[in-house]
């Protein structure tokens, strides 16, 4: 049934997903899905609890900053493959708070969680990381998503994006980027951000084992 829900997610979106819909697709009665799904809501969280389980993480790997650009580079993967499920990844568990949403969501939270505090940070920096990863490929994953060429057809970047539009002397900087706004690869910009996200990581947070001993009161 979830695999089904994917599918018309995949094809259309999520407003055009119905309990009427999935019915036909698996060739039942909208009302017999109801044994399996209270409703829509439940069907969608189903959906993302899918997706996500197709997220590995390796919380062995010694290597933790390896791991997490494994992690994001997965994600980012799902997120293009899916990108109609995408709001009900970044989005939608927002709007829920974290003791309620659906376990199969939280999953990668816990499991690098693991991976961090068994590179001996603390629970509560391996918690700042978490949020700052995921912080961060949420806002890439939808500037990525919403990267739109105006007039393909077009011979200069300028046209093509439609920065012809804005005034130059009020957005001369912005202007000038169109051949980079022109030529984003979001591949590229992932690694970038990556390797500015681990070295702040790693300048600002020590774990634990390495931290110096305190000093003890006199």
């Amino acid at each position: 049934m979830l695999a089904a829900a994917l599918e018309i997610i995949d094809e259309d979106s999520i407003d055009r997903l119905s309990m009427r819909r999935l019915g036909a697709a698996l060739g039942r009665d909208p009302m017999v899905l109801y044994r399996h799904a209270a409703n829509k809501a439940a069907v969608l969280e189903g959906v993302a609890e899918i997706v996500l389980e197709q997220l590995t993480i390796d919380t062995t790997d010694p290597d933790w900053q390896h791991q997490l650009r494994v992690v994001a580079r997965d994600f980012r993967r799902l997120a293009v493959a899916h990108p109609n499920v995408v709001p009900l990844l970044v989005t939608h568990p927002l709007a829920t708070p974290i003791g309620l949403r659906p376990l199969g969501t939280l999953r990668p939270l816990e499991r690098l969680l693991a991976l961090l505090t068994h590179a001996d940070f603390s629970g509560a920096d391996a918690l700042h990381i978490y949020r700052a990863l995921f912080g961060f490929l949420y806002g890439h994953i939808l500037t990525e998503l919403q990267e739109v060429v105006e007039h393909p057809e077009e011979t200069t970047d300028l046209l093509r994006m439609g920065l012809h539009r804005l005034p130059i002397v009020e957005f001369p900087l912005l202007r000038g980027l169109a051949s980079e706004l022109a030529g984003y690869d979001g591949v590229a910009e992932l690694e970038l951000g990556l390797d500015i996200l681990l070295s702040g990581i790693t300048t600002t947070m020590t774990p634990v084992a390495k931290q110096p001993p305190r000093k003890r009161q006199p």
